[in-house]
């Protein structure tokens, strides 16, 4: 029965979402598929995210609780819990999110289906849904059978993910246990995870694609993603400097011409991103990075 149901570890990551972490605990639980294992992960919430978590785990013993004694963040929080983990596959699921009914096994299907020999991770389309649950618009955009309108390219992506290409809503993609193993987990020294691990997941790994929605991904104000655009803000600052250090490293594991010609499409954009919100000092960063690439090119048949 393991065999045909290997046991997917899902990572549930709460940080004051009191009013949403029930209903995506219950989406986990929901799922269809039969072999799952729910780690969840308390960052030291402020509001009653712990007290709402402990009181619907009481007639559940058997699920790990890891309630943080002090705010670690998204990178450290995921990371302690994957060491305490025992599926064969991961998905990380933010506690304001929801996994559709099929999610998982819409995943494992597609992973023991899929033509690619070399495939770590398997993702999806997601519905985007407001504070209040309404429904938005999809990640991807799709036509009238759901089916996203834009052909997303799969096997190798490491090219497209560098241009900005191939972008990915982490909460729909399910890993290979091994594929994070190999990785060490997510980088503990940036301000956010996913760039840098699509980046260097895809330089070892195919990833392919599922054309269902697979999670509904809850829109908040105040999230991560708002504060790349901010102005004179000391969040947004980290974040964009996370930004610099991933293409700055991934320049490393660049092979080909093809490849440093696709982060040059990414740094330009971050060239004007950070020239729009004033961070001149980045802006400068980004020259710099761009300046290498090109004189490296040169020298490149």
């Amino acid at each position: 029965m393991q065999q045909d149901n290997p046991l997917v570890t899902i990572i549930c990551l709460c940080y004051n979402h009191e009013a949403y972490v029930v209903e995506s605990l219950n989406s986990v639980i929901n799922q269809s598929y039969p072999s799952i294992e729910l780690i969840i992960v308390d960052d030291c919430s402020t509001d009653s995210s712990k007290a709402i978590i402990t009181t619907w785990l009481k007639k559940k013993p058997e699920i790990q609780f890891v309630a943080n004694q002090a705010n670690l963040g998204n990178t450290k929080s995921f990371n302690k819990a994957l060491k305490l983990s025992k599926g064969e596959y991961v998905i990380d699921l933010a506690a304001d999110d929801i996994l559709l009914p099929n999610c998982a096994a819409l995943q494992i299907d597609a992973f023991k289906n899929s033509c690619y020999k070399n495939l770590g991770v398997v993702y999806g389309n997601v519905e985007l849904i407001s504070e209040n649950g309404s429904f938005d618009s999809y990640y991807f955009p799709v036509n009238h059978q759901k089916k996203a309108i834009e052909n997303r390219i799969t096997g190798e992506i490491y090219q497209s993910v560098l241009s900005g290409g191939n972008s990915i809503c982490s909460v729909s993609a399910m890993i290979k246990k091994t594929v994070f193993d190999r990785l060490q987990g997510y980088n503990e020294t940036l301000a956010y995870e996913d760039l840098d691990f699509w980046i260097r997941a895809s330089r070892l790994y195919e990833f392919d694609f599922i054309d269902e929605p697979l999670v509904q991904k809850r829109i908040v104000a105040n999230s991560l993603g708002s504060d790349f655009f901010k102005k004179n803000d000391s969040r947004a600052k980290k974040i964009n400097h996370s930004t610099y250090l991933i293409l700055k490293k991934a320049t490393a594991l660049n092979q080909t011409r093809a490849e440093d010609l696709a982060i040059q499409k990414r740094v330009h954009h971050e060239i004007i991103h950070t020239l729009r919100i004033n961070e001149f000092g980045l802006f400068l960063k980004f020259i710099g990075l761009r300046i290498l690439l090109i004189k490296r090119n040169f020298f490149k048949h």
